[in-house]
């Protein structure tokens, strides 16, 4: 049996070495159309900057390695251009037979025919090569001043590579915000971060032109660069599958054991729709760890097996600088898109316990049902971050409820965690909503609402909300009548946690229009309502102004 796998990319790579691991007798070769195979695509802005010094730390595996490990035969520069029924056409002419065909083409960098761009500054970030194209112009070209166009993934990975490396670095993004995957909330403290680290952040602005060393924005502003990245994504290569005639939507159209409309083909990687494991609707998701597993599961078939994927939570993280971000599931934008019923919660949650030196705050958020499933999470802290996603992606996987964070069994002790695990609370916090033991109010609900700052008089005269009055938690039962009855009450703290105590004490006392602030004043000051952007709402810090 002879198995032909087009690109020797990471779904493409292991399809061909699990199937070899399964069948020592088929003849796999692999066609891949550039002069890389199996490269660490997810770490290149990292060996732009030198944080991976080694070239060969980017390699994965070589062409040498897949003959004599496993007996592959890698070609490369081997573009195929047309698929027959049984045959794949090279570009050089050569037509090489099949048994069966694997699809992992992956997909290509969006670079819009901008007015005046000048390709020779204008880089993207998908192969080794184009790291070594970057580096050498850095080098070369003595670069001062670095432009990124999108402020997604690899938009924002290169933004702080470049800050490394010593670059004045702008990052200009069409949206209102970075890090499309990501709530506003979540995504805010990385912009903060990003900006505090030197990065020039240019958000709901666009690129009308290139002026020689200067790009033309929407608004008319003007950016001055030595080099252009451009980052604003990425579409699955399926020109070659079209012209085959196997089906195609947005990408490559497969079942759930990775076939396309022609049985003897398989498609897996970038270049495919998978469906979402919270909406079941067909997406793209190109992630390296789904592509993986696709094209073992793909190897698995052709070998005899009955291996099926199984839907794509969209489990992701990136490094800020020193913060981490990360997410699974839907964010909050999709659910309302698709008009799925939903609830939220933020907490904020300690990396280990906090008698513990040198604890962090987490922010968390947790999208969830009516009914109690998780719909998704997201994440933004300095340590830990990862860890509580990956539980709450694995809960989501099986299948598990709010309840389930509730009993999950997580590693403790003081360096590590607490008794209770923010994995732990976010789930109690969650079915307290839905039990109605407490009311969330988020920074929306802050205008026009009676605010009670119950945290002590000295805190409040720190810092609190314009317009908030001071009723600390103990005080509250002796002062019940100081709560109006006819008014929407928002009770805050610093995190949420005093707040949620509390409303608890107002709602048994009969006050039925009481909300508690979910992750408090600080998530207000994260995304930056002092300065009016969300709710007009101020946080006055200098004592003596409330």
């Amino acid at each position: 049996m002879r198995v032909v796998v087009t690109g020797g990319g990471a779904a493409g790579a292991s399809c061909a070495a699990r199937l070899r691991r399964l069948d020592e007798n088929a003849e796999i070769i692999i066609l891949e159309k550039t002069n890389e195979i199996s490269i660490a695509n997810c770490g290149l802005p990292y060996y732009v900057s030198n944080v991976i010094s080694s070239r060969n730390q980017i390699l994965v595996s070589t062409p040498e390695k897949f003959k004599n490990w496993f007996n592959i035969d890698v070609r490369l520069n081997s573009e195929v251009v047309e698929i027959k029924s049984k045959s794949v056409v090279l570009k050089s002419g050569e037509e090489l037979g099949f048994d069966k065909l694997v699809l992992t083409p992956g997909a290509s960098p969006v670079i819009p025919p901008f007015e005046g761009i000048d390709y020779n500054k204008i880089f993207t970030v998908r192969t080794l090569e184009d790291a070594d194209r970057i580096k050498n112009f850095v080098i070369n070209n003595n670069s001062k001043k670095a432009a990124i166009i999108g402020g997604g993934f690899i938009g924002v990975e290169m933004a702080e590579n470049f800050v490394e490396t010593g670059l004045q670095t702008s990052l200009i993004e069409l949206a209102p915000q970075i890090l499309a995957p990501y709530d506003e909330e979540i995504v805010a403290a990385a912009q903060n971060e990003m900006k505090a680290k030197g990065v020039e952040l240019i958000l709901s602005d666009g690129v009308k032109k290139f002026d020689g060393n200067t790009i033309i924005l929407n608004s008319g502003r003007a950016v001055e660069f030595d080099i252009v990245v451009m980052a604003i994504g990425i579409k699955p290569e399926i020109e070659l599958a079209k012209s085959a005639g196997l089906e195609t939507r947005r990408g490559i159209v497969v079942n759930e054991r990775m076939e396309t409309s022609n049985p003897d083909i398989y498609a897996a990687g970038d270049s495919i729709e998978v469906k979402d494991f919270v909406t079941d609707d067909y997406t793209l998701i190109p992630l390296a760890g789904p592509a993986n597993r696709q094209g073992r599961i793909i190897a698995d078939n052709i070998a005899g097996g009955n291996s099926v994927y199984k839907k794509s939570l969209g489990t992701s993280v990136i490094k800020v600088f020193n913060l981490t971000v990360a997410g699974v599931g839907n964010n909050e934008k999709q659910l309302k898109s698709k008009n799925i019923p939903y609830r939220k919660t933020f907490i904020y949650g300690r990396s280990h316990a906090g008698y513990y030196p040198d604890s962090t705050l987490t922010l968390y958020k947790l999208l969830f049902s009516p009914e109690g499933k998780i719909l998704g999470a997201q994440a933004v802290g300095r340590e830990g971050v990862e860890k509580r996603i990956d539980v709450i992606s694995t809960i989501m996987r099986m299948g598990g409820t709010v309840q389930d964070m509730i009993d999950s069994e997580l590693c403790y002790a003081p360096p590590y965690s607490s008794a209770k695990d923010p994995v732990n609370i976010l789930g109690m916090n969650a079915l307290n909503i839905l039990q109605g033991l407490v009311k969330p109010a988020y920074i929306e609900d802050l205008k026009d609402s009676y605010l009670v700052d119950v945290r002590p008089p000295a805190a409040f005269k720190n810092e609190t909300i314009e317009g908030a009055v001071n009723i600390p938690i103990s005080e509250i039962r002796n002062r019940l009548e100081e709560f109006p009855r006819n008014k929407k009450i928002v009770l805050f703290c610093n995190t949420g946690h005093t707040s949620y105590y509390a409303s608890r004490i107002l709602l048994q006392n009969g006050f039925n229009n009481v909300y508690s602030l979910t992750a408090g004043i600080e998530i207000c000051k994260e995304t930056e309502c002092k300065d009016g952007v969300n709710t007009g709402l101020n946080i006055l810090k200098a004592a003596g102004k409330v």
